[in-house]
């Protein structure tokens, strides 16, 4: 996953969606939304209840929000902030949802625009020679399951019919929410990640910042509900 040699069609198009995005039309107001269990499955509940972490104390600012979004992006479009650690799904009626998230280098190597190719549920791992090499011995491929670094559901990102080896999924450090981290892509917990899922429709448009393209994200202002 390299794509700083040159800058692509799809890249391109992403600066383009990005510079719509970056003008702050004053404060944006945010709600927290209460984690819920409603999008669970009967195989949610029995793999979580074995996970290997204790309960996060993840900061407030990246637990989940509603917030007013003023942007371009059309409802069910992602986009993900990784200067801020923030990923967005668009709602209808100028609002969104905001995830905190945890950013590996991997993420940081990639931007553009992308779809979503391909949603799966308690994904396996496959490493990849690189990771094999910098942080294994690991098998070649880890089934899914609450000690999988992909987590509870994994969304893969595609430019046409290339997969970019991009991934937005769970974790099972959920105590890195709103860092970043050394290996990975966008990690979020996998409560947040679940909710996600049931919204996303395969196709659907993802937009990643390259860093340095943040400064409003960020800029959210969050109340309590």
């Amino acid at each position: 996953m390299r794509w700083r040699a040159g800058v692509p069609s799809f890249r391109r198009a992403s600066l383009l969606v990005g510079l719509l995005g970056l003008v702050l039309g004053g404060c944006m107001q945010s709600t927290l939304s209460p984690s819920s269990e409603t999008s669970f499955t009967s195989r949610d509940r029995q793999l979580l209840a074995q996970a290997p972490y204790g309960q996060a104390n993840i900061s407030e600012q990246y637990r989940r929000h509603i917030v007013d979004y003023s942007y371009k992006e059309r409802p069910g479009t992602i986009l993900v902030d990784t200067d801020a650690r923030y990923l967005y799904y668009v709602l209808p009626g100028g609002k969104a949802i905001r995830y905190g998230v945890a950013v590996g280098e991997e993420a940081l190597a990639w931007s553009g625009v992308a779809t979503v190719g391909r949603m799966a549920e308690w994904p396996d791992w496959i490493p990849t020679p690189e990771i094999q090499a910098r942080l294994g011995p690991y098998p070649e491929r880890v089934p899914g399951g609450p000690a999988n670094p992909l987590g509870a559901r994994a969304l893969y990102l595609y430019e046409g019919k290339k997969d970019t080896l991009y991934r937005i999924h769970g974790t099972n450090q959920p105590e890195y929410i709103g860092q970043a981290i050394s290996s990975g892509c966008i990690r979020m917990t996998n409560e947040d990640v679940i909710d996600l899922f049931d919204r996303v429709k395969p196709g659907a448009t993802v937009v990643v910042l390259a860093p340095g393209q943040s400064g409003w994200g960020g800029a959210v202002a969050g109340r309590r509900s």
